[in-house]
This record gives C-alpha cells, sequence and structure tokens, in this order.
C-alpha cells in the first residue's frame, strides 16, 4: 500500500533551521546544557567520529545541525567569516511554491 507523504512531517514546524558547524558534537553539549536541548538521533561522518547530521528538539521545535565538511561545500561560519544557516521550508504543494 502507498500513501502519499506528508507536506509537513509529524512534530515539524514549518520552518527548521539547519546550523553547520566547526564542532557540531560539542555544539550539540551546549545547546543541551544552555536550553536543554534533547538530541533526537545522530549520525557519524565517514570518519565514525564526527557528526553529519543531527536532530535536537528545543521546546517544541526541532533543529538540524551538523559539522562543516569543506569537500561536501558544508562549511561552518569560522571558516566562511559568515553565517551558515539554511532554512527547510514545508509547504503543502511545493511545485507551486517553486512556480
Amino acid at each position: 500500500m502507498v500513501t502519499a507523504a506528508k507536506p509537513v512531517p509529524e512534530g515539524y514546524h514549518t520552518i527548521t533551521p539547519h546550523l553547520v558547524v566547526r564542532d557540531a558534537a560539542e555544539a550539540i553539549a551546549f545547546y543541551q546544557k544552555a536550553f536543554g536541548a534533547v538530541e533526537n538521533y545522530r549520525l557519524p561522518g565517514p570518519d565514525g567520529k564526527s557528526v553529519m547530521h543531527a536532530e535536537l528538539r528545543i521546546g517544541d521545535s526541532i533543529i538540524f545541525l551538523g559539522a562543516e565538511s569543506p569537500g561536501a561545500e558544508c562549511k561552518s561560519p569560522a571558516t566562511l567569516k559568515g553565517t551558515a544557516v539554511m532554512l527547510h521550508l514545508y509547504v503543502e504543494d511545493a511545485d507551486a511554491v517553486f512556480r
């Protein structure tokens, strides 16, 4: 049985920020201590030590976070000398929004 994908995944809001940082494990520990963040999951990088992607929940909001990976063009603010924030936008009709 095939079911339709939900335009906004269960438990997510319309906008989900995605941060790229130099040391994701350190950032996760900081967000846990400072804001009571709960780590929903963590995907290790190719080296098995770094954090390629993680999902944190702070209150009722989700944040994606990952370590910089210059080869993949994912660079942290320290490398860019600027911001490294992406926004994931969930919408009902992506084709209509794109048009």
